[in-house]
C-alpha cells in the first residue's frame, strides 16, 4: 500500500514538464501567426514592389512569379524632380527637427524641473493646456503668421517652432526624468561655483541620455511621415517631402504609377527602421524609466 502513493506522485511529476512545454509550444504558434498576419501587409507590399505593373493587384501572394526593379528605377527618377531631392528635404526637416526638440524641449523640461522662478506652476500648467489643443485649431493662425513673415513654401514653418519649444509632450517628459534625478548633484555643482547652465549642460545632459534618445526617435519618425504640415506649407515640388512625394504618384484623373508608389513606399521605411534599430536601447531605456524615482 505504501508504494501506490509513491508511484502516483513520480507519475505526475514527470506529467507537469510536458504539460508546461505543450502550453509554451502552443503560445509561441499563437503569437507566431498573429504576427504574421500583422505582418502580412507590409510583406505584401514588398513583394508587389518587385511585380510587374500588370501582376500587383492579380495575386494575393507574398512571393512574386517574376522579380523586376523597374518599379524602383521609374519610381526614383520617373517624376519631374528626382525622389533623391524628396529624401534630401524629409533629411533636413527631420534632422533639424531633432536637434530643436532635444535643444529647446530639454532647456524649458530644466526649468521647469529643477529652477524656481515666478509663476511657474502656472506656466506648467499653460503648456499642458496646449498638449489638449488640437493641431487645426492653431494651423490657421500659424499660417497667416508664417505668410506675413514670407516663411511660406520654405522649411522655416516646419523647423522653427521646434526650437520654440513648441512640442508640449517631450517637455513633460522630461519634466518627469528630471525630477527623478538626485537634486543632491545640483546641490554640489553649485557649492562647486557652477551655474545653472552648466549644471544643464554638464550634469543633466548626460544623464539624460535616455529620455533625449525617446524624443528624438519619435521626433524623427513624426517628422519623416507627416504629411499634413509639408502639403500646408511646400508648393513647389523641388522641396517636396517624401510623404508629399509619395502622392505625386496616384493622380485621380489620369493613369497611377502603383509599381513606382510601392517601390519608393519600401525605400520610405528604410530610414525610420534603421533610426529605430540603432537607438532602441536608449528608447526602451528612456520610457522604462521615465516618470520613476530612482
Amino acid at each position: 500500500m505504501s508504494d501506490v502513493p509513491a508511484k502516483l506522485t513520480v507519475v505526475t511529476g514527470a506529467e507537469r514538464p510536458g504539460r508546461k512545454r505543450l502550453t509554451s509550444i502552443l503560445i509561441h504558434v499563437a503569437l507566431l501567426a498573429a504576427s504574421v498576419l500583422m505582418l502580412y501587409p507590409l510583406l505584401w507590399l514588398l513583394a508587389a514592389s518587385f511585380r510587374p505593373e500588370n501582376e500587383i493587384f492579380t495575386s494575393a501572394s507574398i512571393w512574386p512569379s517574376a522579380w523586376s526593379l523597374d518599379a524602383y528605377i521609374r519610381g526614383w527618377n520617373g517624376l519631374r524632380t528626382s525622389f533623391g531631392t524628396f529624401y534630401l528635404n524629409s533629411f533636413i526637416i527631420s534632422g533639424l527637427s531633432v536637434v530643436g526638440n532635444v535643444l529647446a524641449c530639454s532647456m524649458a523640461a530644466y526649468a521647469f524641473a529643477r529652477l524656481n522662478f515666478k509663476f511657474k506652476n502656472f506656466w506648467f500648467a499653460m503648456m499642458l493646456l496646449t498638449l489638449m489643443l488640437p493641431y487645426q485649431v492653431t494651423l490657421i493662425p500659424q499660417y497667416v503668421l508664417f505668410r506675413q513673415l514670407g516663411w511660406v513654401n520654405t522649411f522655416l514653418p516646419l523647423v522653427v517652432p521646434k526650437f520654440l519649444a513648441a512640442d508640449g509632450f517631450f517637455i513633460f517628459l522630461m519634466v518627469q526624468f528630471f525630477r527623478g534625478l538626485p537634486k543632491e548633484l545640483d546641490e554640489a555643482a553649485q557649492m562647486d561655483g557652477c551655474s545653472p547652465w552648466r549644471i544643464y549642460w554638464r550634469i543633466i545632459i548626460p544623464l539624460s541620455m535616455p529620455v533625449l534618445a525617446t524624443a528624438a526617435i519619435f521626433t524623427f519618425i513624426w517628422t519623416w511621415d507627416d504629411f499634413f504640415g509639408p502639403l500646408i506649407y511646400l508648393s513647389e515640388m523641388k522641396s517636396y517631402t517624401v510623404m508629399l512625394g509619395l502622392r505625386t504618384f496616384t493622380d485621380s484623373t489620369g493613369e497611377s504609377d502603383y509599381g513606382g508608389l510601392f517601390a519608393m513606399s519600401v525605400l520610405s521605411l528604410v530610414p525610420i527602421f534603421l533610426f529605430f534599430l540603432f537607438f532602441q536601447r536608449l528608447l526602451i531605456e528612456g520610457i522604462a524609466t521615465t516618470g520613476m524615482k530612482r
